[in-house]
């Protein structure tokens, strides 16, 4: 009877060995992205359902977008992502342009926090795109990666910075539940004051505009970048 239960016990143990070096074949590890594989109805240039205006044809509004779009470090992203979309919209693209450096730059708002936000609204909004732009410049700006663990697998946020987990639990309320507790709009206030807090929850509307605008165009992740959100 104990050489049978050994056994049984070893044969559980090989099954769950195999098992776990299945999940780290190859087949399973997400492959970097290809042109080849994006959906038939987006534009191979632009990477989302539309092409890339040219630079001629638009306005004088478009033209300086276009530019900040393809000047290096201006945007993330450049113009595939988010800027490229915006060129079908020029007249808005000034006051995107000035809201997005307000919030980003001049609202006061710590970097590390910044990026919390919007990678908290970018996993709630399962923004494949958003997130491959925003987990670099997280871990850039210093982001712990406990920090960005928790917001990228939906855990728990025992042990994290008090302040790093309020505002992700902040972006969860508002995002996944629709409504912030009193108990946690409380505590926000009182960490980042009235005015503050409200510029940290119109940067988070602003990337959920943002992760809005990417689903409807069907934006894809740079060619030969890697997903780095899991399935939904």
């Amino acid at each position: 009877m104990t050489f049978k239960i050994h056994a049984l016990a070893l044969g559980l143990a090989v099954a769950l060995g195999a098992a776990g070096a299945l999940a780290q074949t190859p087949a399973n590890v997400p492959a970097p992205t290809s042109k080849a594989n994006w959906p038939a109805d987006v534009d191979r240039q632009s990477g989302f359902r539309l092409p890339l205006p040219r630079r001629e044809d638009l306005d004088d509004a478009g033209r300086k977008a276009y530019d900040r779009g393809t000047t290096p470090g201006a945007t993330i992203a450049g113009l595939q992502g988010p800027s490229g979309i915006q060129l079908y919209s020029t007249r808005t693209a000034p006051f995107h342009g000035a809201i997005n450096t307000y919030l980003r730059k001049e609202a006061g708002i710590a970097p590390r926090i910044r990026e919390i936000a919007i990678m908290t609204t970018a996993r709630e909004f399962d923004s494949y795109f958003e997130w491959n732009a925003h987990e670099p410049e997280g871990l850039k700006e210093g982001v712990p990666p406990a920090v960005v663990d928790a917001i990228k697998n939906r855990k728990p946020l025992d042990g994290l910075d008090p302040t790093d987990a309020l505002v992700i639990q902040f972006g969860r309320e508002l995002w996944r539940d629709h409504k912030v507790t009193p108990a946690t709009f409380a505590k926000a206030k009182e960490t980042f004051g009235p005015n503050k807090l409200v510029d940290l929850v119109m940067l988070f509307g602003n990337y959920a505009a943002t992760a809005a605008l990417l689903t409807a165009f069907d934006m894809q992740i740079h060619e030969g970048e890697t997903p780095l959100l899991p399935a939904r």
